[in-house]
């Protein structure tokens, strides 16, 4: 009954949500839509809140490359068209129902189904590329008494005349009275990788009656190379690309004795092993049994565990279970029992570099005369790369943290300097 001034309500529209009839989708439309370019969505279904059109399955849905997948679009979709038509509610229900719903092939792949090829993988051949334009630097330091074969040694490592003695060095020359160093600089060149190999020698170390302190000069030349590239990063115009001279390997060369290091090779390493990464190797191991040459390296590692002497690679900068396994094996082959020679000879119709003694040719690359084969495959085709990173990351950033702290920091070099620096 309708009475006067009051508001006419039609019982027959209130219908409870829960009672209310669900909207019939049709499992497929007979008309599928297109969705227009401007719209990554479909468009609505007719009579449910749509402006009209029809609205795809989920499997016409064109998905982009790192979307959910095409269930979980037309999911979505469906949700909000069905939302949009019945009410809040059910919008709400339809829209998280539909919307966040993935299916099974998704959840059961982890994400992993890609509709294309990226190219991630060849940045590894733009390094290469790059690489192979600007080359890079590497830097040895070799030190030990003379006679030892230092300069035969680095000819043999890198098959070609490195050695000071390319430089004008006469075997007559005489030993100077205090320790010198020389620089030799080469660009060596193999299957279109350049490399600037520097090997910085040391003639008249530990040669004197008294050698006391003699391991300065070359303390102070490790640091000085740190300071010249620590100079070029503060400066506020610096280069392109800082020549990198510091030195990122240091041959020690132990003397084929048989019984114990001297005190010197101990003090030396013990004071330069926090500078530079120290390799000790045992020169001329021809010299020595094979039984003699297992019992020296032995005693050469327990003294060098006693003294507190890291040698490269430290344990500390295993970085995980795989680079702790194959350093292991290689710690315990070190001290290297080399034996170093630039001349060829035959042997069972082959050219090889070896020594020829009386009772026969020593073979330098062969494994079982001598470590020179491994020390190569260390030095440089396994751990070239990481000796430079531990250089920049653990020496020279311990030089760098202590040389900053000091006087409140290292103040930037003046205009003048500069000018000269980049000269």
């Amino acid at each position: 009954m309708y009475y006067p001034g009051s508001v006419y309500v039609d019982m027959s529209d209130i219908v409870p949500p829960e009672v209310r009839p669900k909207p019939a989708v049709p499992a497929k439309p007979p008309n599928v839509g297109v969705p227009s370019p401007s719209s990554p969505f479909a468009p609505q279904v007719p009579g449910i809140g749509g402006s009209g059109g029809s609205a795809p399955p989920p499997s016409a849905i064109p998905v982009p490359i790192g979307s959910h997948g095409a269930s979980h679009v037309g999911s979505h979709a469906l949700g909000h068209g069905v939302g949009h038509g019945v009410g809040h509610t059910a919008a709400h229900t339809a829209a998280h129902g539909g919307g966040h719903g993935h299916s099974g092939s998704h959840a059961s792949t982890g994400g992993s189904t890609l509709l294309g090829y990226i190219g991630i993988d060849t940045i590894i051949e733009q390094m290469r590329k790059k690489t192979m334009k600007t080359g890079f630097d590497f830097n040895i330091m070799v030190v030990g008494h003379s006679g030892l074969g230092k300069s035969t040694l680095m000819n043999t490592l890198f098959k070609s005349q490195v050695s000071r003695r390319s430089a004008g060095w006469a075997r007559d020359d005489k030993i100077p009275k205090t320790v010198e160093l020389k620089s030799v600089s080469h660009v060596i060149e193999e299957g279109g990788v350049k490399m600037k190999l520097t090997v910085v020698d040391t003639p008249g170390f530990g040669d004197q009656i008294n050698n006391d302190n003699c391991w300065e000069p070359i303390s102070k030349y490790i640091n000085e190379q740190y300071e010249k590239f620590l100079k070029e990063e503060v400066n506020i115009t610096r280069k392109k690309r800082i020549p990198d001279t510091r030195m990122h390997c240091c041959l020690y060369f132990i003397s084929p004795t048989g019984h114990s290091l001297r005190q010197l090779d101990l003090e030396f390493m013990k004071r330069l092993s926090h500078s530079v990464n120290i390799i000790p190797i045992i020169a001329k191991a021809d010299t020595m049994t094979i039984e003699e040459r297992q019992e020296f390296k032995q005693r050469v590692r327990k003294e060098l565990e006693m003294s507190g002497i890291e040698f490269y690679p430290q344990k500390e900068f295993d970085d995980d279970m795989e680079d702790k396994s194959d350093n292991d094996k290689i710690r315990e082959m070190m001290p290297f029992a080399v034996v170093g020679s630039d001349k060829e000879y035959q042997v069972n119709g082959k050219r090889v570099l070896g020594r020829k003694t009386a009772w026969g040719i020593v073979e330098v690359e062969n494994p079982n005369h001598c470590e020179f084969a491994q020390l190569r495959d260390f030095l440089i085709r396994s751990h070239l790369q990481d000796l430079k990173e531990v250089t920049h990351n653990i020496h020279y950033e311990t030089y760098r943290a202590k040389r900053l702290n000091e006087n409140g920091g290292l103040h930037p070099i003046s205009s003048n300097d500069t000018q000269e620096s980049n000269l």
